[in-house]
């Protein structure tokens, strides 16, 4: 686990690594469907809970939380850049 400026919820959050993803995500390609049980993201925002500490409320904040899906951090202002490709931080205007 390690905080990083998340862009979509502009604030710093606890994100996971990949190991931690495994434990809370443990089923891969689970999407939901309407009238499914809401049971697994339950499962999902407790097990981010237990390992971040954070009480998240919202399960799509746990599906962008996730440290591979952020890019280095900014040269200039040091928060997290969008994705691993980026060339820009959209936080200060710097390039990479």
């Amino acid at each position: 686990m390690k905080v990083l400026w998340c862009w979509q919820c502009k604030t710093y959050m606890p994100m996971l690594d990949e190991e931690e993803w495994a434990r809370v995500h443990p089923v891969t390609g689970y999407t939901r469907r309407e009238g499914s049980s809401t049971e697994p993201y339950a499962q999902m925002l407790e097990h981010y809970k237990e390992i971040t500490g954070f009480h998240e409320t919202n399960i799509n904040a746990v599906f962008h939380h996730r440290i591979s899906l952020y890019g280095p951090p900014c040269a200039a202002c040091g928060k997290a850049l969008r994705t691993p490709e980026s060339t820009k931080c959209f936080e200060c205007g710097q390039t990479r």
